[in-house]
């Protein structure tokens, strides 16, 4: 049972969404917050899988709180809740900060609900970015602004060649299998990949990889894929939900 915190300022929308989840099979809400202030105290009682969280909201807002619900030590390298941010804007400004605060995904509040109850089902495995041509654009814009605790090219020292590899396609929204037809080795391959990827960054899931790799300048902002298909090629597949 994946277990969901819903804070919103708004009480239709937050109670719309409560009873969107509690009707779910394999989900189920365990509180409603107002204000961010609210939601920490909340998910420090209630231990939530995913907390839903607005950006703007009264007091202590959205980033504010995801800053304070990730921080270690309480969450540790892999534990603790994750942050999927719900916003009304694919590229608002308060979002860039959720991303330096540890969010784990976003969302737009006009997604269908089937891509909802999807997102947090993807968000509560720490496997995949969600809405992925919205955040790749918001962690593009990330990547091109000055910020704190930017690292550089030696950041990705102790990384294995095979690793960076790994590190560059799951930060261009390949999912685990692409990534394995991409590289010829196979998905547990790339999984263990993954998983040591995690582990040498304590990172918390795949989205703060991508931060990751644009910090380092691995990926640079604008700089389409070396491997993308050439025109006469055909299109490549939509990008998706990494799993």
């Amino acid at each position: 049972m994946i277990r969901v915190l819903v804070a919103d300022d708004q009480a239709l929308l937050r109670g719309s969404l409560r009873l969107l989840v509690d009707a779910e099979p394999g989900l189920v809400a365990v509180g409603e917050a107002a204000d961010g202030t609210e939601a920490v105290r909340l998910t420090a009682e209630t231990r939530p899988d995913v907390v839903l969280m607005d950006v703007r909201m009264p007091g202590l807002d959205g980033i504010g709180a995801t800053r304070l619900i990730c921080a270690p030590p309480q969450t540790g390298s892999h534990g603790g809740p994750r942050v999927l941010i719900l916003t009304m804007f694919d590229l608002d400004e308060y979002v860039y900060g959720a991303l330096r605060a540890g969010a784990s995904g976003f969302l737009l509040k006009d997604a269908p609900p089937a891509e909802l109850l999807a997102a947090i089902r993807v968000v509560a495995a720490g496997e995949a970015l969600i809405a992925p041509a919205v955040t790749r654009r918001l962690i593009a814009e990330f990547a091109r602004r000055p910020g704190p605790a930017r690292r550089d090219s030696a950041g990705l020292d102790g990384v294995t060649d095979r690793e960076r590899d790994v590190l560059e396609l799951v930060a261009r929204g390949l999912t685990n299998t692409e990534i394995a037809r991409r590289l010829f080795v196979g998905l547990s391959t790339v999984k263990t990949h993954v998983s040591h990827l995690l582990t040498k960054f304590g990172a918390r899931d795949r989205a703060q990889l991508v931060i990751v790799a644009y910090e380092t300048g691995l990926v640079t902002p604008g700089i389409a894929d070396p491997d993308r298909r050439a025109p006469d090629a055909g299109p490549r597949p939509p990008g998706r939900a990494v799993s």
